[in-house]
This record gives C-alpha cells, structure tokens and sequence, in this order.
C-alpha cells in the first residue's frame, strides 16, 4: 500500500471481451481445483466467495487474474496460495482444462492431486473452504464460471481416481 493507495497487480482489472461480455483478468484468470483421494471417493477443495468478491456467494475453487508474463498455472497457484494457502508437498499437477468463450480472454482450472487437506479462508474473497465430494458439487450454488467448466473438470478428476485403482 503507498499512502492509502491499493497496488494493483498487472493482470488486476475487468476487460470488454471480444463476445460483448466483461470478464475479470486483462491477461484472462485461473485457478485450481485440488484434489484429495479418499476411501469414499475424491473430494475437491472448494471456496465459498465472500459477498465482497464478483459473484459473492457462490462455490469455486480458489483463482483470480493471470499477469503479465506468468502462465496460468503459475498464476493459479499463485492466487490459491493468496486465497486458501498453499499446497502441503508433495503435490501433483494433473492436467489443465480451458474454458475460452471469447478469444481475447480465457479461464484455465488446472487439477491438482494433494495427499492431505489444507486450506482456510485466508483474505477477503473467501468466507469458507471445504473438502467436498465430487457427487455433491453439482448441488451447491456455483460460480456461473466454475459452473461451465465443471463438467469437464470433473472428467478430469474422476480420471484420476481410475488411474489410482
């Protein structure tokens, strides 16, 4: 902070995307759904967005705007470690899903497998982390975002756990 002024990071900042539809991320955003392996089945961490945060209420897994010269992935473990910690070691990165509605901007959730749970509402955007089985996701209110790509990152997850049997 410089005298009551907020520094901002490069990526910080909506942008007017190409299909007409403003988007938080002037470099697009991501984020990541981590993953837990459990007796009843994989379980996702999940954040609950505080009413302060654009689309306050809703479930998604922690994520933000990418900068400059970072890649995605950088970027989401950047803003997970900011929003609900970092990851305990070790950890593996699975696979990435792109959500791209416009072509100036994109939304990349990149999968992570964890051996334990971690996590905790560590700043502002965040009122609640849970560890959630997959099954159970789809009744929660979801982020409109998250909401679209869920699907597909499901997928993903449920990839893993037939790899690991």
């Amino acid at each position: 902070m410089v005298r009551g002024m907020v520094l901002r990071r490069s990526g910080d900042g909506f942008l007017r995307c190409s299909d007409g539809r403003t988007r938080w991320g002037r470099f697009g955003a991501a984020g990541v759904i981590f993953v837990i392996q459990d007796d009843g089945g994989p379980e996702v961490m999940l954040q609950l967005r505080s009413k302060m945060a654009h689309e306050g209420g809703t479930w998604s897994c922690p994520g933000g705007a990418i900068d400059r010269g970072e890649t995605p992935f950088e970027a989401a473990l950047r803003e997970s470690a900011e929003e609900v910690g970092s990851p305990p070691e070790p950890w593996r990165h699975i696979a990435d899903h792109v959500f791209a509605p416009a072509i100036d901007w994109s939304y990349t959730t990149a999968v992570v497998e964890v051996g334990e749970r971690f996590g905790a509402s560590l700043n502002f955007e965040t009122t609640d982390v849970r560890w959630v089985p997959v099954p159970a996701v789809d009744h929660l209110q979801l982020h409109p975002g998250f909401a679209t790509s869920w699907p597909s990152v499901r997928k993903i997850v449920e990839q893993i756990e037939l790899a690991a049997e």
